[in-house]
């Protein structure tokens, strides 16, 4: 009996937790399928030609504007280099593409502070310029080509229907925007976001909810070195990413997880780092392993976990000089309830949202696309995607008719 109990509260420590964030994530994946929409990444490659400030200024405002899914990201970034964009540059869009999304931004505001959206906003950036210094010091012309030729193969990995997908877009903004078709893409774009990533959400509400509910805070308090305040600043920094590995999720699927931890007593830092290490994830190195072979694996994960280190221990003392390190340990989704709040009416609001989207995504041939997309026949090339997308309109237009 005391076994049930305990499944039950965990579970349902999981699902008020979904109760609070399903708006923010509603409305994230909406300005995320926008974007995709609007912003054309047709020219992608031929914008990031080197790893210049420019290329790389524009690698990390197309990963912004791009999927907060990791695993759409890395495909998408193998996407660049296999047409020709910077291996540095590619690796940047990458970053950015899974630590500037808005979505993320949302979560972290509504799940834990402001703060700590700003700190991944402010830090996002701090670890790309980490990430170029140490491949502009250490990253060897020979290795780099062996990763590209690699690369060039054309090993499927995860994702990479997506990642085609949000390399085809056509006309100006104002005409995706503005047309019925442009609204198709949206819903199916919006869907997309939802498929790719619900396991990661799932796993990462269940694994939050069994940790709130089942690990008292005094082990989280004595393994994150609380009553020495130094010491836990920098042992946070470096143990967040591997926690990442360790818990399997990533994305906004690690946001509920953040706030046990930072409820549990790891430093502000440390929960930057864990939000940023998503990218090293043992299914995400076995993609960098078939993408760029090992030895490229192998100074991917070093590089990137030095990066999101240093990220996190620059946002900490930043924060910590400005007095933005929130002093409130015990935040409300721990403790949440479902009660009629501002809360229930976004989740009513952007329900509707999600229930109106998901219907036009089943009209207008969008588990067609998925399936092609998961048989692999949108690896090819971007035509394969516009192909689809046709047909796709022009069962709709028959179902009209």
């Amino acid at each position: 009996m005391q076994i049930v109990t305990a499944l039950g509260h965990a579970l349902w420590m999981g699902f008020t937790m979904l109760w609070q964030i399903f708006w923010g994530l509603s409305l994230g994946f909406l300005f995320s399928a926008v974007i995709e929409v609007v912003v054309s990444k047709s020219e992608m490659s031929k914008l990031l030609p080197d790893a210049s400030p420019r290329s790389l200024t524009f690698a990390s405002l197309l990963g912004a504007a791009s999927s907060s899914c990791s695993y759409a990201a890395v495909a998408m970034a193998r996407s660049i280099v296999r047409k020709g964009g910077d291996f540095t540059s590619a690796m940047a869009f990458q970053f950015a593409a899974t630590n500037l999304v808005l979505e993320l931004g949302v979560l972290m505001w509504v799940l834990i502070s402001w703060q700590f959206a700003a700190a991944e906003f402010i830090g996002g950036p701090i670890m790309i310029v980490v990430l170029v210094l140490l491949f502009r010091f250490f990253l060897k012309d020979a290795l780099k080509s062996e990763a590209i030729e690699q690369a060039d193969k054309g090993i499927a990995g995860s994702m990479e229907g997506h990642a085609a997908m949000s390399m085809g877009q056509h006309g100006t903004w104002k005409q995706r925007l503005s047309s019925r078709d442009g609204w198709i893409a949206i819903s199916h774009s919006y869907v997309m976001n939802w498929s790719m990533l619900w396991r990661d959400i799932g796993i990462g509400l269940l694994i939050a909810g069994a940790l709130g509910a089942w690990v008292p805070d005094s082990f989280w308090q004595k393994f994150f070195l609380v009553s020495h305040p130094t010491a836990a600043m920098i042992w946070g920094a470096f143990v967040g990413p591997l926690i990442a590995v360790a818990s399997f999720t990533c994305s906004v699927g690690n946001v509920p997880l953040a706030a046990v931890l930072w409820n549990g007593g790891i430093s502000f830092g440390g929960v930057a780092s864990f939000i940023f290490g998503d990218l090293i994830i043992l299914p995400i190195l076995n993609i960098y392993r078939k993408y760029y072979g090992g030895r490229m694996t192998v100074f991917l994960s070093v590089t990137f976990y030095l990066a999101m280190v240093s990220a996190a221990l620059v946002v900490e003392a930043l924060f910590q000089s400005l007095g933005w390190v929130p002093t409130q340990r015990h935040t409300a989704v721990v403790d949440a309830a479902i009660t009629f709040n501002y809360t229930a009416v976004l989740d009513i609001v952007f329900g509707a949202v999600f229930l109106v989207l998901t219907a036009v995504f089943f009209r207008t041939g969008g588990p067609e696309m998925m399936r092609m997309m998961e048989d692999g026949e949108h690896d090819h090339a971007a035509d394969g995607h516009r192909g689809s997308h046709d047909h796709a309109q022009h069962q709709h237009r028959s179902h009209s008719e």
